[in-house]
């Protein structure tokens, strides 16, 4: 099976790089920051290392196209906002 999802970046220029079917993708992350940056053109040698902070989910925090409308929980929402900036000002 093909890498899927956040890894140490092997490339070693940010923390972690989001992989797509065993591809390097632009999608980064330092920490709590998300940004984009595309991959070198170099190949990566070694094994991917899982990212420390990936954490597994059963895929119930997702919502299926085919499910009725959800009501949107904008509180949880805030929260996740505020958790994601708290100590950022």
């Amino acid at each position: 099976m093909n890498a899927e999802g956040w890894y140490v970046d092997p490339f070693g220029t940010h923390a972690d790089r989001w992989f797509s079917d065993g591809t390097p993708t632009k999608l980064v992350r330092d920490g709590t920051v998300t940004s984009y940056d595309a991959p070198p053109s170099t190949e990566y040698d070694g094994t991917l290392q899982p990212s420390a902070d990936a954490e597994p989910t059963d895929g119930a925090d997702l919502i299926r196209a085919d499910s009725p409308n959800p009501t949107p929980d904008y509180g949880r929402a805030a929260m996740e906002v505020w958790d994601q900036t708290a100590g950022l000002i």
